[in-house]
Parts: C-alpha cells; structure tokens; sequence
C-alpha cells in the first residue's frame, strides 16, 4: 500500500467558549479508566493485526484462528469506545437534582412545573397569552420553558453527530426558503480608464426547507410528579432526548424528505466526474462491496481530494462503527495503520488527518453501499428547528400513568451540493 500524507489542513478559529463546568473527580476518573482500557484494547489489536498481516504475506496464507482474534479484538476496541463515550456523555449532564440556570427558577419555568406535575394550567395560559404564543393551549400543549428548550437542543447536539458537524437555523415559519448561487458572477480584467462590460448575473437556485413534526410520549407515575427533588426540566429532558436524536439521525442521512427532513443520501448520486449542482458525488472503490485488494487508500486519498480545498479545512468523515472496524486495519507502507486514535479522551479518532465520527444510520459496507461519506457538514448541510417545543399532559390516556406528548418541528437537507462527497463500494 502507499504511503501518503495527508493534506494540510487550515487552524481553526473559533470563538471562546463560556467556561464548562468542571467534572467531578469521580467522573473523571471514570473517563480516565475507560481511555486507558480504550488504548490498551487498540494496542492489542495492532498486535494480533500484525500477525495477521504476516501470515498472509507468508506462504502458508492467512491463519482463521488470527483472523477470528483480531475480528474478536476489533470489537473489544469498539465496546471500549461506546463504554468511553457513555461515560462522557454523562459526566457533561447537570447534577441530577438542581438545575443549570440557577438556584431561582423563571416565572415560566415555575408555571411549567406546576402543570406537569400538577395539571395547573393557569399561570401557563396567562404567560403564554401575554406572549401571544401560537400552536398551544390545552388540544397543543405548551411550550417548555427557554431553558428546558436550550437543554434539549444542547443533549440532541451532543446525541447526534448530523447536529454536532450541520448547520442549525431556528426559525419561527414552517419552511425555510433560502436561495443559493450555483454560479458566481462573470469578472474579469480592466484598464483604469477602459469600459467596464456588464457581467452575467449569478444563477441562483431556491432551496426550501419544511419542517416536520416528531413527537415523544414518556410516561410518569403519581410518585414521581409528586417527588420535589426530581428536576421536571431534566426529567423531560433525559425521557425524550434519545427519541429524538435516533429518529432525527436517521432522517438526516437518509430520510426522504416526506413528513420528515430529507437525508445526504436520499439526492441524486453520481459518479465525482460526472458531478453537476443538485447531485453528489461518489468515489467508487473500483471492488464491489469492499475496498481494493492493494493501496485501498488511494480511494480514502481520491475522496479527500475531490473536495475543494476550501471545504478541507473543516471537512469531517463520516460513517458506522462497522464500517470504521475495517478501516481500522489498513496500514500504509511504512507499517503504520492509517487509523489514528485519539490523543486524549475527549477528541475523536482521525482517517488521512481528518476526524471520523460515528453514524450508525450510515448503510454498512456491502454491495454498491455508500458507506463513508466526507465533507464540510457545516456548509453542506443545513438543519432547521421551528422555535417551541410543547408539551401536552395526558393523565387518562394510561391511567394510572400520565403521559407527555412531546412534540417540535425540524426540517432539513443540502445546502451546498458541492461540500459532500461518497465512497461507494461498488465497480463503478
């Protein structure tokens, strides 16, 4: 396999962020813990790939034995990771008990809480009615408070590798109508006292963006409402959070854009030399339903230069944890593996220089699969969440449970058909 580099990426600047909490010493020991199991499983892959390695370029051929180890350890390597990601995920939660924002609550969030717990309405209807709120009342439900929202947004951002690398838009419409110029205008050079022809006017394409309903119901016992030390805000929160981010998540990469947002992988896909606006792009890996047998990277190095350079600078890849099992084995030349691990629990691990985050809604490899995808998410895509999430209590629907019916309005898809590229594992 050849060795390649990896081509230079540009620093990124990025506005201070307000200082996190720090994590509790128990939690970061924790997190700790689970980074050294995490490199010590990565390590003894490597060594048992090794093995592998040679005994295929040995004239007995490869070992099943070593094969089934290495696959057995790969897998280790993952579950280290899941364990590890968990972990961190839950030391960036708030203190179960007490709330983020503050000791004393807002005037919205207080009604809020009493009508969840209590099915009291009053003071939620006079807020709301001051704010001459839409889409509420008692056959709507209300709104969550700003900070019960904030929070839901901040855990689906964290939840969801689309929302983390997309482009988010709040909007107050049901669709957004946004226009993009697919060519830029005609220039060229002048003398100082030369004419000065007029240019061609920019072709300008309208996008639009509706957004859909999605909706969770959790479900909560009279003792739990009644409990003062449950934090409602967080309750909601944790109940709802993974509902929402796996169906989102599979709508962003592949929905079909019918009552639910349109997914990269749902537009129209063509070869990269045959690309024009409104298509993607794909590199295909030459081997049906795998990479190629020498210099697989090649096809990683393809992809990375089919996107313009001013895209590289933020570009990300993207794909399942299967498919970054298999790319964990490829080494180049020099016998280093062209998979990186990350250098410290928080960041991610990197492919050809670039982070790689895991979407298990991306396809596996297989036949003629569009398996790895790479790009500026950020540019190429864009997410869009009407403002509001409502909340509609139920208390006869499940007696002696009462319900919540959680709903909120998202949308989406490409913005810039240009910043996302595909490897497929096909031919052609």
């Amino acid at each position: 396999m050849k060795q390649h580099t990896a081509p230079p990426r540009a620093p990124r600047v990025k506005a201070a962020a307000p200082a996190a909490a720090p994590m509790p010493a128990s939690h970061a020991q924790d997190v700790a813990e689970a980074f050294d199991d995490f490199m010590r499983a990565f390590e003894a892959f490597k060594t048992a790939n090794d093995e592998r390695l040679r005994e295929l370029e040995s004239a007995l051929g490869e070992d099943s034995v070593t094969a089934d180890k290495v696959d057995r350890i790969n897998n280790a390597v993952d579950e280290q990771k899941r364990v590890l990601e968990r972990l961190i995920a839950k030391a960036a939660r708030p203190p179960a008990g007490g709330s983020a924002f503050g000791a004393v609550p807002s005037e919205h969030k207080a009604a809020f809480e009493r009508y969840v717990r209590k099915g009291d309405e009053t003071a939620l209807r006079r807020i709301e009615g001051k704010a001459m709120s839409i889409g509420s009342g008692p056959d709507g439900g209300y709104l969550v408070p700003p900070e019960t929202e904030t929070a839901i947004a901040g855990r689906l951002r964290d939840l969801s590798p689309m929302r983390a690398l997309a482009t988010v838009r709040q909007v107050t419409g049901a669709t957004l109508k946004k226009p993009f110029a697919t060519t830029g205008p005609e220039v060229g050079w002048v003398g100082e006292t030369a004419a000065r022809p007029e240019t061609d006017t920019a072709t300008l394409a309208e996008l639009s963006f509706p957004t859909a309903e999605i909706y969770a119901m959790p479900a909560a016992t009279s003792a739990l409402l009644e409990d003062t030390a449950v934090d409602i805000d967080q309750w909601i929160t944790a109940e709802i959070e993974a509902a929402f981010a796996e169906q989102e998540g599979a709508a962003f990469i592949a929905g079909n854009g019918t009552n639910k947002p349109r997914g990269f992988l749902d537009y129209t896909m063509v070869d990269e030399g045959s690309w024009a606006w409104d298509t993607i792009g794909y590199i295909p890996t030459g081997t049906d339903g795998d990479l190629p047998a020498a210099d697989a990277s090649d096809v990683l190095l393809e992809t990375v230069y089919a996107l313009k350079a001013g895209y590289r600078q933020n570009a990300n890849w993207m794909m399942s944890r299967k498919t970054q099992a298999a790319i964990r084995k490829l080494k180049d030349t020099d016998g280093d593996y062209i998979w990186k691990a990350p250098a410290t629990a928080d960041q991610k691990p990197s492919l050809m220089g670039f982070s790689v985050y895991e979407a298990e809604e991306m396809p596996a490899i297989g036949s003629n699969s569009l398996s790895m995808a790479f790009g500026d998410f950020a540019r190429g895509y864009l997410i869009v969440d009407r403002r509001g999430v409502s909340v509609l209590r139920d208390p006869y629907s499940a007696k002696p449970y009462v319900l919540f019916y959680t709903t909120k309005r998202v949308g989406g898809g490409v913005q810039d058909f240009d910043a996302i590229k595909l490897i497929k594992f096909g031919v052609s």
